[in-house]
């Protein structure tokens, strides 16, 4: 570590809080400094301390078949260590009592300590029923059972209940056939993780584009990027995912390529991309219940292909794009559209780890419903860019112009809240739909990047959204009892999307927070991480982390390119519109910059967005650009203003937690529910809107036809929860076995209603039709009960599909997502689809089409146990 004295240039501080200054050459955090010796040279003492704060209390369950099924959310075990090795024996589905709210000591580093548990409550309900019931009265069956599992919130401990056998969380059968065990090493420490002190350039970047500025920490830091994006390269000539990752990814690929990949790896970024078409149609990587139509952000890969075009003008690139581009727009159109909202279904984009970002009652199928901010924000301008490039091709253009401005309404419609300041993250619940009151800083970060939000709202979204002292989190709130990831996170990869959108509304409290955000990380901790803890902004502590990421190695990089020096591809050539905030006042310079045909060498001088004076080639221009067919050097000198800019609100607060969600459940009269710790009173909803407002816990439910009823906690800072899962009333329901309108199956499974159960898969029942006579008339609520054991919850690509008819009329798609591996007599709900029905006979018919093909391809199987109608309204 450098005990050099401050240079003259070093005392330029460029930011300050209470948690940490950035100056033009180091860092200070604490105790802990970086600092750049040299624009090649980065050196950092810094030290994780998350495992000097262990706490001696462990709060943990037991799991079947890595589910969260032993006791009710909120109900959980807890124990002290003090001096023990060993857990006293927990029975399984046993309350314990409520857990203390602290505990000041800490637990030593590395400390092994053995769990033990009672499963005979278990094994006893296997052998006399053939299947265990859990607290929320789901079964588990027999033959389903694949192991006993351990979840807390202590590492290596894990509240991601789907992942816990990867975390290597199975729990062992002892020489008691009631008695499970598992150790584990508590509180774990690698020292050796800590043993890198500093940073040198080892790889060649003199043919990179090299930048200059005043600040020699973010030229470091730019320099540092350079050589990781190298690193990013691997020998396919695709863009690797992070040190820890290895392969192509949409998402992170696509969001990478539009920060910075398109222009600094245009060709690698093209062959990556490829990698993510099959049959002429964009993959969605595996994700919850089976990937696509679950998560359904694989639009993002058109915002990267459309950029790479615009950066290097290859008409046959486009020619290569278009269809896939189309086809992957009109399958989504058809499985993931919603008339009545405008809006696009599916799981948030890049937010894929279901607890994390949705309530724990939500089901992948309930995910697929949710209209999501970013998502939405996504298909809208995916929309926007096939427009372009229809009409660059002749090609007919119009009903995607319908439906863009059909998602930019329903996303201006359904997600904006006006008492915020800023969008919902999404619009969720199970058959009607309310919006979730949560900051999405992605999602936010593109509405105003896109200009899905006009200029008032845009300079709303940026003032407004609450910004936490480490940087800008996933979402905000955070959610209780969820470990840190995108809940209670900080990705420098969105926080770069955060910036771009203030550098575009010119707010420059927000942009100086968030450029700090950015270079504070990543010269402390020596590389470009995947994310950081939203309370200490330390690397480790979340759920999972990397070095190196392709990412944030973008985001690093778009902060020279695309605010800094302003660099905006268009058809016709780069326009520059830098954004220099006071604090980064002085000059900057880009030269040995590869466009197409030209070389370009930049100068940026002063401080603002005004632009006072501007040349190209030693002759003034007009207008800072230049354009697509320019050969050979252009220097181009860009001086501004030096006027601040005009906005300067930010909405700086502390990082804070929301109440819990709700536990409802049913009683004679209507509804009941826990109180909820520090709440100051509950919002009482009907039908996704908003009813009335209690400090009461139970409501009383009026007799009618078809109500939805959910409660959420409101806390006196004004924060509000998630609302409790769905209570629904229906006075009339009608249930269809399927199996007296297919071929019954002949598999082993159980748990399912009636005589049996019917198959579905690309050769059994391809298509089902169901007479159905109604006494009335009316519109009504039908889903199906299925199984899927193609898969885990959380992961793979195998989510069965199928189209709806009733009446021969196309309702939409029901969706069967994965439900566990092997677990086909886990038995859960579909989507709803709202349906009209005449009096008398209808057929509704359950077909497999071509829209249905998933991601996998060959496998798209579920059971179906029955349909379920449930009338909501009558016709006179």
């Amino acid at each position: 570590m450098s005990t050099n004295s401050f240079s003259k240039k070093s005392e330029q501080k460029i930011y300050e809080c209470d948690a940490f200054s950035i100056y033009s050459d180091r860092v200070i955090q604490g105790q802990n400094i970086a600092v750049a010796e040299s624009r090649k040279h980065l050196t950092s003492n810094y030290n994780s301390k998350a495992n000097e704060t262990y706490s001696r209390l462990l709060v943990f369950k037991f799991s079947i078949n890595q589910k969260d099924n032993e006791l009710p959310i909120g109900e959980d075990h807890w124990f002290i260590i003090n001096s023990e090795k060993e857990l006293p024996v927990v029975t399984f589905g046993e309350p314990s009592p409520a857990k203390p709210k602290h505990c000041t000591n800490y637990l030593p580093a590395n400390y092994e300590f053995t769990f033990k548990l009672d499963v005979s409550p278990v094994f006893d309900q296997f052998k006399k029923k053939g299947y265990y019931e859990a607290f929320d009265g789901s079964r588990i069956a027999k033959s389903d059972f694949n192991g006993f599992y351990l979840a807390g919130d202590s590492k290596p401990l894990t509240w991601d209940f789907v992942n816990l056998e990867n975390r290597g969380l199975q729990m062992q059968p002892t020489s008691d056939p009631a008695i499970y065990s598992i150790t584990v090493l508590l509180n774990p420490f690698n020292a050796s993780k800590y043993e890198r002190k500093d940073w040198h350039l080892k790889l060649d970047i003199d043919q990179k584009p090299q930048y200059e500025s005043d600040q020699i920490l973010v030229d470091t830091l730019y320099n540092l990027s350079l050589e990781e994006a190298l690193k990013a390269i691997e020998l396919d000539k695709t863009l690797r995912t992070g040190a820890k990752w290895s392969g192509v990814w949409t998402r992170d690929v696509s969001y990478s390529i539009l920060l910075a990949f398109a222009f600094h790896e245009p060709e690698i970024s093209k062959i990556s991309l490829r990698k993510k078409i099959k049959n002429k149609r964009i993959v969605q990587d595996t994700g919850s219940g089976g990937a696509w139509p679950v998560s359904s952000d694989r639009t993002t890969w058109v915002l990267a292909a459309w950029e790479i075009y615009k950066v290097t003008g290859d008409k046959k690139w486009l020619n290569e794009i278009y269809p896939v581009i189309k086809n992957t727009l009109d399958d989504d159109y058809k499985t993931l559209y919603n008339a009545e909202t405008g809006l696009y279904s599916g799981e948030s984009s890049f937010l894929d780890w279901r607890e994390q970002t949705y309530p724990k009652w939500m089901s992948n199928a309930d995910i697929y419903a949710s209209h999501n901010l970013g998502t939405n924000a996504v298909h809208y301008r995916a929309h926007c860019i096939l427009i372009e490039i229809a009409k660059l091709k002749n090609k007919d253009f119009e009903v995607y112009e319908r439906r863009a401005q059909g998602i930019k309404k329903g996303i201006n419609t359904h997600l904006w809240l006006k008492f915020k300041g800023y969008y919902a993250h999404c619009l969720y619940g199970k058959n009607e739909l309310m919006p979730a009151p949560f900051f999405e800083a992605l999602g936010e970060s593109l509405s105003v990047l896109f200009e899905i939000a006009d200029q008032k709202k845009a300079k709303s979204i940026i003032a407004k959204s609450p910004l936490t002292p480490f940087g800008t989190t996933c979402i905000y709130p955070q959610l209780p009892g969820i470990p840190p990831y995108h809940n209670n996170g900080i990705w420098p990869f969105v926080q770069a999307y955060w910036n771009l959108a203030a550098a575009k509304t010119k707010n420059e409290s927000v942009l100086n927070h968030g450029l700090a955000s950015i270079y504070r990380a990543s010269a402390l901790f020596l590389s470009n991480y995947e994310n950081m803890v939203a309370e200490n902004g330390d690397f480790t502590g979340t759920e999972i982390n990397s070095e190196r990421m392709l990412w944030s190695i973008a985001g690093n990089l778009a902060m020279v390119y695309r605010v800094f020096l302003g660099i905006r591809f268009e058809l016709d050539g780069i326009h520059f519109n830098p954004v220099v905030t006071e604090a980064y006042r002085g000059t900057r310079k880009l030269s040995n910059f590869n466009y197409r045909k030209a070389i370009l060498n930049v100068t940026v001088s002063g401080f603002g967005s005004k632009i006072k004076k501007i040349s190209l080639n030693g002759k003034k221009i007009t207008k800072a650009f230049i354009p697509a067919h320019a050969t050979g050097e252009q220097h181009l000198n860009i001086e501004l203003a030096n006027i601040a800019l005009s906005n300067q609100h930010i909405n700086k607060v502390e990082n804070h937690f929301c109440p819990p969600t709700v536990q409802t459940h049913r009683t004679t009269t209507g509804l009941q529910w826990n109180p909820v710790n520090d709440c100051s009173h509950y919002l009482i909803y009907k039908n996704g809107v908003f009813l009335k407002s209690t400090k009461k816990t139970k409501f009383d439910v009026p007799e009618e036809l078809y109500a939805n009823y959910q409660v959420s906690a409101y806390d006196k800072l004004k924060n509000e929860g998630f609302a409790s899962e769905p209570i629904v009333f229906a006075k009339a329901e009608k249930i269809i076995q399927l199996e007296n309108f297919a071929e019954k199956s002949e598999l082993a499974y159980t748990n399912y209603s009636g005589e049996g159960f019917v198959e579905l898969n690309h050769t059994t029942n391809r298509k089902i039709k169901v007479s159905v006579f109604m006494q009335k008339a009316g519109s009504y609520l039908l889903d199906f009960r299925y199984s899927n054991g193609s898969g885990p919850w959380n992961t793979d690509n195998k989510c069965a599909i199928r189209s709806l008819k009733v009446n021969k009329k196309f309702k939409g798609v029901m969706v069967f997502p994965q439900r566990g591996t092997e677990e086909w007599s886990d038995w859960g709900f579909s989507n709803s689809r709202v349906v009209n029905l005449y009096k008398g006979e209808n057929v509704i018919c359950l077909k497999f089409e071509k829209i249905n093909t998933n991601m996998n391809g060959e496998v798209n199987t579920a059971m179906l146990d029955f349909m379920r109608l449930r009338a909501l309204e009558y016709c006179d």
